[in-house]
């Protein structure tokens, strides 16, 4: 098996948008989704213990928080405007639109038998906004093969990338699944995007409700970083796999937010005398193969990008994170930090980290994988021992260039 990893760096640039608002210059275009059927639950716990480095009551609340702030500007939006005008955008949007669009484009390199694609597919923590069910929709597939016998169902979804026709959606926020009904128009649903299902459920509850073998496809944009035992949930997802079935993720890498994490600690340093936890424990990439190979699955392939998105100061960008969801969640973090720590980090983000001295610039490491359920049908390598030649025996013949 082997583990394969490229890396390339883009740049986004955002602007300054009626107070602090950035946006991406190339917006993400908006699919509309057909037939959302939410699934409820009747209660809401979620795991717990002592060693976990993340509180994840803390998370569910920044992220409710965020996902009512969305829904605060949805209201004065469409309070002001036409009912024929399109639907609004959250512009705090950008960054997990642009990952998931990123993540959803491997899937038009994957081949499967007979093009078939993966019909039934899991969506791990959905970050409002429904970006990974927008990337699908966004690239129907007009030539994707489907079974004749399957097809034959009146309004059957054909699919969309990847040949994706039923996506399930859980996350253990409700507030987050539901961000964008008030927005979401089903009237237009077409029979050539895939269907959606909403399960509100703490994924780090386990076992899941879901039997073994059950999808052809799990994809996590942008929460596995915040899961407090991931082997376990690998664990969980592969039992949920069919034989062959894929998973595809995307998650901030060890080098994710450098700028804000060093401005933090040295103004604390200077404040304080101390240091305490702002963001949290990022994987590192090179950690990735093995955690992939060691919870059981095969042909892993990572790949990486730094992104650097430009700022008007660090307290945009800390406004950003935070109706994003991405705020701080360490249970080692303090319940207080002073105003003139913060004021002396943002000073301090501005001397050492300048973008064309008009703001600053902050760096996102995003990790990209791909691994799969074993079959038998897959590559393997040879049995240790089954090698014809020696190492020894290879010979190496200089010879001179000729005309």
């Amino acid at each position: 098996m082997a583990l394969g990893s490229t890396s390339r760096r883009i740049t986004l640039r955002c602007r300054l948008l009626r107070g602090y608002n950035a946006s991406v210059a190339s917006q993400h275009k908006r699919v509309t989704p057909c037939l959302h059927r939410p699934i409820w639950l009747s209660s809401r716990t979620f795991s717990t213990d002592e060693n976990a480095p993340f509180n994840q009551h803390t998370k569910h609340k920044q992220r409710h928080r965020a996902a009512s702030n969305a829904k605060t500007y949805y209201e004065a939006h469409l309070a002001s405007s036409s009912p024929q005008s399109p639907p609004p955008s959250i512009p705090y949007d950008y960054f997990h639109a642009e990952i998931a669009d990123r993540l959803i484009d491997r899937l038009d390199d994957i081949l499967t038998p007979d093009n078939r694609g993966f019909p039934l597919a899991l969506e791990i923590g959905s970050n409002g906004g429904d970006f990974v069910h927008h990337a699908i929709c966004s690239g129907y597939q007009d030539d994707l093969e489907l079974d004749p016998e399957e097809n034959s169902i009146e309004n059957e979804p054909q699919g969309g990338r990847g040949g994706v026709r039923k996506l399930v959606q859980m996350d253990p926020c409700q507030d987050m699944l539901h961000r964008d009904e008030a927005v979401r128009d089903t009237s237009t649903a077409t029979s050539g995007q895939c269907e959606t299902y909403k399960l509100v459920a703490d994924y780090e509850i386990y076992p899941w409700s879901f039997p073994d073998g059950t999808f052809d496809l799990v994809v996590s944009s942008m929460a596995f970083h915040w899961v407090n035992d991931l082997p376990k949930l690998l664990m969980e997802i592969k039992r949920v796999l069919k034989p062959d079935g894929c998973l595809l993720f995307a998650l901030p890498g060890g080098n994710t937010l450098p700028e804000l994490r060093s401005s933090l600690v040295l103004a604390e340093l200077e404040r304080t005398g101390g240091v305490s936890t702002h963001l949290g424990p990022y994987i590192d990439v090179s950690n990735i193969g093995g955690l992939l190979t060691g919870t059981g699955f095969k042909l892993p392939t990572v790949d990486v990008d730094e992104i650097a998105i430009g700022y008007p100061n660090m307290m945009v960008l800390m406004e950003h994170l935070g109706r994003m969801g991405e705020g701080n969640a360490c249970k080692a973090r303090k319940d207080r930090v002073g105003l003139g720590t913060f004021l002396a980090a943002a000073a301090v983000y501005r001397e050492l980290y300048p973008e064309d001295d008009e703001g600053v610039v902050a760096s996102a490491q995003v990790i990209y994988g791909i691994a799969w359920k074993e079959h038998e049908s897959q590559q393997k390598p040879l049995e240790r021992g089954s090698a014809t030649n020696k190492m020894t025996e290879i010979t190496v013949t200089k010879t001179s260039g000729g005309d």
